[in-house]
């Protein structure tokens, strides 16, 4: 494994890949479906079906356990040390670097709890930071930083082979939707682990 070779690789891939969101619906009593498959009912959502692999670290399942962010897959991104993907992704709601690299040092579980313990709301302002660094939460310069992570945590072999063995279509149900909401929208997700699947098998 390469870290440049993949990250010049996945941008070119990524250029020219055709992303085509599967749908999800409700019916009148409030399930959600996709492809014909109960994503969720009363009981909570479902992690797989014989169509698609709906991410959530507490959904029953391999795959969704193994997808989600919140899994343990240590890796370095720009010169951090990461134990997870949402180390990064809780981690740019603190302005200050130094907090920011204490709280990539938590498990992933701990770090989206960690969230609640920054003064700063990004949603007020739209901005994020990386290691001091503010950046607009809707821009290039945070897509490019996203990419970056991505292929910084594909160098985990676990992770990188996860994705890669993935049988089915990739989705998150439970996932937000409104960016102004969240720093890694339903979308966004969805288009990065499907993107990197398909890359890490052409």
């Amino acid at each position: 494994m390469s870290y440049k070779k993949d990250l010049e690789e996945f941008i070119e891939f990524k250029k020219n890949y055709k992303f085509k969101q599967l749908k999800i619906t409700t019916d009148k009593d409030g399930n959600l479906y996709c492809k014909k498959e109960l994503v969720k009912d009363k009981n909570g959502y479902i992690g797989e079906s014989d169509k698609w692999i709906n991410v959530g670290y507490g959904l029953r399942g391999t795959y969704p356990k193994l997808l989600s962010n919140l899994f343990n897959y240590e890796f370095k991104f720009k010169g951090c040390k990461l134990n997870s993907i949402e180390c990064f992704f809780q981690g740019i709601k603190f302005p200050d670097k130094k907090i920011q690299k204490k709280l990539f040092k938590y498990s992933g579980k701990e770090a989206l709890v960690l969230k609640e313990a920054s003064d700063y709301n990004w949603k007020e302002t739209g901005i994020i930071y990386w290691q001091g660094q503010a950046i607009e939460r809707n821009s290039e310069e945070y897509d490019d930083l996203l990419i970056e992570l991505y292929v910084s945590a594909i160098q985990n072999v676990f992770y990188r082979n996860a994705i890669k063995n993935c049988p089915l279509p990739i989705i998150h149900a439970m996932g937000e939707e409104d960016p102004n909401k969240t720093v890694f929208t339903r979308y966004e997700f969805e288009f990065m682990l499907n993107c990197l699947h398909d890359f890490l098998n052409k």
